[in-house]
């Protein structure tokens, strides 16, 4: 990737609680939604990619393998998800100038619409870049380094959602409505058929 670092986190620690079962080892046309968002970070961002587990994370990095980038594991996965967006925001921000957050459960993400979130990050490297679907903005979304000191501020369930709404003068969005679906009830991946 020319220019500026960005760095994929692909967060998959969550507890699955609404699913039942550990969500990111489910398979969407055959490949565990992990995987496939792993693969797509790595498709854009090659060895500058982190995953990042928490509940059932040893089965999660077993499917996962081989990485081109690498995984952590977040102890404090149960607090939520800004947890893990601290972990892998810790585990880069001392060489990133930007990243990009991925969930792991979103399995329409293609790597053109992560491709173009970069690209339009790179022709504005102090943009908070978000996908645009559903009437709002969020994942996969990407922040510059300037905003990794409110990301390791995060706490809860909420994601990032506060720091895009709080900087929308600074907010590019990026269409692509298939972003809209993510999963979290087993009923879920049958509407993406």
């Amino acid at each position: 990737m020319k220019g500026k670092s960005v760095f994929a986190i692909v967060l998959a620690a969550g507890q699955s609680s609404r699913f039942g079962d550990t969500k990111q080892l489910e398979n969407y046309q055959g490949v565990p939604l992990v995987v496939r968002s792993v693969r797509l970070a790595e498709a854009v961002c090659g060895s500058n990619s982190v995953l990042v587990a928490g509940n059932d994370w040893q089965r999660v990095s077993e499917v996962c393998a081989p990485l081109a980038g690498f995984f952590i594991v977040n102890p404090r996965f149960a607090e939520g998800l800004a947890s893990s967006i601290k972990c892998g925001i810790r585990s880069i921000a001392e060489v990133a100038d930007a990243v990009l957050l991925l969930l792991a459960d979103q399995p329409l993400i293609t790597s053109t619409h992560l491709q173009l979130l970069v690209d339009t990050w790179q022709a504005a490297e102090n943009s908070i870049v978000a996908s645009a679907y559903a009437g709002t903005s969020g994942p996969p979304v990407i922040f510059p380094r300037r905003d990794f000191a409110d990301l390791l501020r995060l706490s809860g369930d909420r994601g990032a959602r506060s720091i895009i709404e709080a900087n929308s003068e600074r907010v590019k969005l990026v269409e692509f409505e298939p972003a809209a679906l993510d999963i979290d009830r087993p009923g879920d991946l049958e509407r993406t058929s």
